[in-house]
Formats: C-alpha cells, structure tokens, sequence
C-alpha cells in the first residue's frame, strides 16, 4: 500500500505542531508560589525620553502590595493585588531617578532591575512603543 507524500507531510506538520504546543505549555507554566517579572524600558531619541515599566505576576498565587519604586523624588505606585498571569504597564513619574527600578511586595518579592534600552523600537505616543 502506498502512501502519499502530501498525508505524511500534512502528518509530519501535524506532529510538529503539537509537540511545540506541548512543550511552549509546559515551560509557560509557573513553578514557584510567588514570582514576577519586572521589565523597565527607556528610549531616548531626538523627540525626548520615553519611558515604561511592565510588571507580570509570573506565580501561582496573588501577590499583594506590590509597591513600585522608581527612585528619585518619585512617588511609588502601588497595586493593591496582581493575579497569576497579569501583566500591568506603568508609566514613572517625574522626579524618577531613571536608572532601576525595585519592586517588592509582601510575599518576599524584592526584584530590583535596571532600566534597558531595545534596540531600535521607537515609542508610539503615549500608547507604548512600536515593534
């Protein structure tokens, strides 16, 4: 019995579609009880100095009091709770030391993280930046 090349291509991309799948699901899964990610971007060009923080829960459990200091004379921010998986953008306040930013929150979490600069993606207005 013969079978076509084209049904063991379309099995073959099949397959290969699933194990990706399986293993993207089993390395986006959270293994500690309490983590997160923190990533501080600032982009300087001839309009002036953009800039940002994201903040992702990357735990299983609900971090409470996560306070955002941005340094400076800046005045943290304060979320009250950020669930597993969510992610929040924040913008830093005037009088921020734009340097690092340390977050820290009751369940231990104390991350400090300097600010990086992506290669050439241009901020987009106020709506975030570009890429």
């Amino acid at each position: 019995m013969k079978i076509p090349i084209l049904t063991i291509g379309i099995g073959a991309g099949l397959a290969v579609i699933v194990i990706f799948l399986v293993f993207n699901f089993l390395l986006a899964t959270p293994t500690q009880k309490y983590d997160i990610s923190v990533d501080p971007i600032i982009v300087k060009d001839s309009m002036g100095t953009e800039t940002h923080v994201t903040i992702k829960n990357t735990g299983m459990d609900t971090l409470t009091n996560v306070k955002v200091d941005y340094g400076g004379t800046a005045k943290p921010d304060l979320v009250p709770t950020l669930n597993p998986g969510d992610k929040i953008s924040l913008s830093p306040p005037e009088g921020s030391d734009l340097t690092q930013v340390r977050v820290t929150a009751d369940q231990g979490i104390d991350v400090t993280q300097p600010y990086r600069e992506p290669a050439s993606v241009p901020f987009i207005g106020n709506s975030g930046y570009g890429g």
